[in-house]
C-alpha cells in the first residue's frame, strides 16, 4: 500500500500542476484600465460607441472575460475626470457598466454588464456573467461606459489595456 501511495502522490501533484498552468485561450484579461484621452468636445468613437465629453483618468483597474462561459469581472479605482470644474472627481457620473465588443468594426457584437455604482472616489467593481458571447470573438475590446446619468449613458470613458489571453502575461 505504501508503494502505491508513493507512486500516486507524485502523479497527483504533477496533474495538479498541469491544470494550474492550463493555457485556456477562452479567458481574455486586460491588465489595466485607462481613461479616454480626448479634448473637450472631440469624440473618439470605438466600434461606433461615442466617447465621454472630456478626458478621464484611472489610478488602477483590470478586467477579465471568459468567452466560453461569459464570466466577467472588472474593477476600476480612481476613475475620475481630468479637467473641467469636476477635475479629480467622477462629476455627475454615478454608475458605470462594462462592455465587451467582439469583432469590432465588422460583424460586431456589443455586450454590456449590469450597471454598478461608481463612488465619489471613482471606484467600481463588477462580477457576473455576460450572455450571448459569440462563438467567434476576434479582437475583443473592453470598455467602461457611463450608465448614469441618463443624458450621458452609453458613452465610453475608459478602456481595457494590455490584453492577454489564457496564461499569457501572468
Amino acid at each position: 500500500m505504501k508503494k502505491v501511495l508513493a507512486l500516486l502522490l507524485p502523479l497527483t501533484l504533477c496533474a495538479a500542476a498541469a491544470f494550474g498552468f492550463d493555457n485556456d485561450d477562452s479567458v481574455v484579461r486586460w491588465k489595466s484600465i485607462v481613461g479616454v484621452i480626448t479634448a473637450p468636445g472631440v469624440d473618439s468613437p470605438v466600434a461606433g460607441i461615442r466617447a465621454g465629453a472630456t478626458a478621464w483618468t484611472v489610478r488602477n483597474g483590470h478586467a477579465s472575460v471568459n468567452l466560453n462561459t461569459g464570466a466577467t469581472t472588472f474593477e476600476v479605482e480612481g476613475l475620475v475626470i481630468n479637467g473641467s470644474n469636476s477635475s479629480g472627481t467622477p462629476g455627475p457620473v454615478s454608475a458605470v457598466s462594462g462592455t465587451l465588443i467582439c469583432n469590432p468594426g465588422t460583424t460586431q457584437t456589443v455586450l454590456d454588464t449590469a450597471p454598478v455604482s461608481l463612488n465619489v472616489h471613482g471606484d467600481a467593481q463588477f462580477s457576473g456573467r455576460l450572455a450571448g458571447v459569440p462563438a467567434a470573438c476576434a479582437n475583443p475590446l473592453f470598455l467602461v461606459r457611463i450608465a448614469a446619468p441618463a443624458g450621458a449613458a452609453g458613452r465610453w470613458i475608459a478602456t481595457g489595456a494590455e490584453r492577454f489571453t489564457g496564461d499569457e502575461g501572468r
